[in-house]
C-alpha cells in the first residue's frame, strides 16, 4: 500500500475543502461577516457540515464530552502515537470566513488525499475539530481545548455568559449535548501524554508575509499575556469652568498619565536587545450619563492587555502598571481599582517540528519564512500540556476578525500540501 498521497490525490483534498469553505459560508454569512458563535448555531452548522464530508470519505467521526470533533484516518502503526491536526470552527461575530475554518479544511483536504490514493500515513492522523476557541463569546479563550487537556478553570463554567444570550458557558454547553459533569472536573478527556504531536494551520493575522510577499510562516511561538479585563479609575466631578487645576481630581488626565507612562516603557522595551512587547489599552469609556462638555470626569473605565515572548516582560510590564496608578492616583487625589490580573505563559513551537516544516517548505519549494504569533491559538494550549506544536501561518491581507480577510486559496493549497508532507 502506498504511505503517501500524490498530486492528483491532493488535488481531490483541495476540490473538497473549497466546496466547503463556499458552503460553511453561506450558511453562516450574517449579512455583513461571518458570525459562527461558541456554542451556537453558526458553530454547530460548520461542524455538521464538516462531520458529515468526513463520513463522506468513510472516516469514523467521534465528539467527546465537549462536543471537541475527532475524524480519524487509521495508520500503518497503531502501536504509535497519533499526530493530531486541526483548529476551531468558531468565529467572532460578523468575522471573517478563513479563520479557524482554514485549519481545520486544511487537515480534511490532507485526509481526503489519503483516501483518494488508497495511502495510509505511518501512524494515525486524527483532525480536531475544536470548539469555543474566540474569547469574543464568553470572555474566556480556548474553552475547548482546555476542556480536553484538563486545564479549563471550572469557574468559567457558571460566570461566564454569553455576550448576545446573556446565558452561562454551563447552560449553552448543556443545551448543545455536552457532557457538563465530565467537564467540570480538571480530568482531561484525553492524556496528552499519549499524543506524538499537534500541528495547526491558521491565517496570519498580522501583516507580516504580506509586507515580505511570502505565503507560508513557520511559527517560532505564541506570546504570552497579561490582561485585566477591567479597571476603573474614580476622580470627583468638579465644574470645568470654576474648578481650577490645582483642587481637580479629573479621572481622564490620571488615565491618560497611565496610558503615556506605559508607553514609554514599551518604547525602552523595544529598543532593548531582543525586546519584544505589545501593549493595549482597549475599552476606555467615561460616564456618557454623568459627563459632559462642562464636566470634570469623574469616573473612566478601561481595559489592558500585554503579551510578550518572554515571562520576565510580562511581569515587568504588570509590576510597572501597578506601580504607576499608585504614583498618579497619589498625586491627583483619585483612586484606581482592578479586577484581578490574568495571563498565560508564552509558548515556545517544537523546534524538532518547526526543522521538520522547514524541510518541507525547502523540498517543496514553498517560499517561507519564521515568525512569532501574537494572537494566541489552541496549539499554545496543546504545547503548555507538553504536546510537542507547530503551526503553519498562512498569508492573509486585512488581519483577521472582520469581513475582510483574504487568504487566497492558491496559498491555502500550499500550506495544505505542506501539512500533507508533514504528515
Amino acid at each position: 500500500m502506498r504511505t503517501a498521497p500524490d498530486e492528483k490525490a491532493l488535488q481531490v483534498g483541495l476540490s473538497l475543502a473549497g466546496e466547503l469553505f463556499e458552503t460553511i459560508g453561506k450558511r453562516t454569512f450574517d449579512g455583513v461577516g461571518f458570525t459562527r458563535a461558541a456554542y451556537g448555531e453558526g458553530e454547530q452548522i460548520a461542524h455538521d457540515i464538516v462531520a458529515g464530508a468526513a463520513r463522506d470519505l468513510g472516516l469514523s467521526v467521534e465528539v467527546d464530552a465537549a462536543l471537541n470533533m475527532s475524524v480519524v484516518l487509521r495508520g500503518e502503526d497503531a502501536g504509535l502515537k497519533p499526530l493530531v491536526i486541526g483548529s476551531h470552527l468558531d468565529a467572532v461575530p460578523q468575522g471573517g470566513n478563513f479563520d479557524g475554518l482554514a485549519g481545520v479544511l486544511a487537515g480534511l483536504a490532507c485526509l481526503a488525499a489519503y483516501r483518494s490514493a488508497g495511502a495510509r500515513p505511518p501512524r494515525d492522523v486524527v483532525l480536531l475539530a475544536i470548539r469555543a476557541e474566540e474569547s469574543a463569546w464568553f470572555g474566556a479563550q480556548h474553552i475547548g481545548s482546555r476542556a480536553l487537556l484538563g486545564t479549563l478553570d471550572g469557574r468559567i463554567l457558571h460566570e461566564s455568559r454569553r455576550v448576545d444570550t446573556g446565558q452561562t458557558l454551563f447552560e449553552h454547553m448543556r443545551e448543545a449535548g455536552a457532557d457538563t459533569s465530565r467537564i467540570a472536573g480538571t480530568a482531561p478527556l484525553v492524556d496528552p501524554r499519549g499524543l506524538r504531536g499537534y500541528l495547526e494551520l491558521h491565517i496570519e493575522q498580522g501583516p507580516l508575509l504580506v509586507d515580505k510577499g511570502l505565503p507560508l510562516g513557520i511559527v517560532t511561538g505564541i506570546r504570552g499575556n497579561r490582561r485585566c479585563r477591567r479597571l476603573a479609575c474614580r476622580g470627583e466631578y468638579a465644574h470645568s469652568g470654576t474648578e481650577p487645576r490645582a483642587s481637580r481630581h479629573d479621572a481622564v488626565f490620571a488615565v491618560s498619565e497611565l496610558v503615556t507612562r506605559i508607553d514609554e516603557l514599551w518604547r525602552v522595551i523595544e529598543e532593548e536587545e531582543r525586546g519584544d512587547l505589545v501593549a493595549t489599552f482597549g475599552r476606555f469609556s467615561t460616564n456618557p450619563a454623568a459627563h459632559s462638555v462642562t464636566t470634570v470626569p469623574g469616573e473612566v473605565e478601561f481595559s489592558f492587555d500585554a503579551r510578550s515572548h518572554a515571562p520576565e516582560t510580562l511581569s515587568r510590564v504588570e509590576a510597572a502598571l501597578t506601580r504607576e496608578m499608585e504614583r498618579i492616583a497619589a498625586r491627583r487625589g483619585v483612586s484606581f481599582l482592578h479586577d484581578a490580573f490574568t495571563g498565560d505563559d508564552p509558548a515556545p513551537m517544537d523546534a524538532a517540528f518547526q526543522r521538520l516544516l522547514a524541510e518541507g517548505c525547502r523540498r517543496l519549494s514553498i517560499p517561507a519564512m519564521p515568525l512569532p504569533s501574537g494572537a494566541g491559538h489552541d496549539a499554545g494550549d496543546f504545547a503548555a500540556a507538553g504536546v510537542p506544536s507547530a503551526m503553519i501561518f498562512v498569508r492573509n491581507e486585512h488581519g483577521s476578525h472582520n469581513p475582510r480577510e483574504a487568504m487566497s486559496f492558491d496559498d491555502f493549497a500550499l500550506g495544505a500540501r505542506l501539512m500533507t508532507w508533514f504528515v
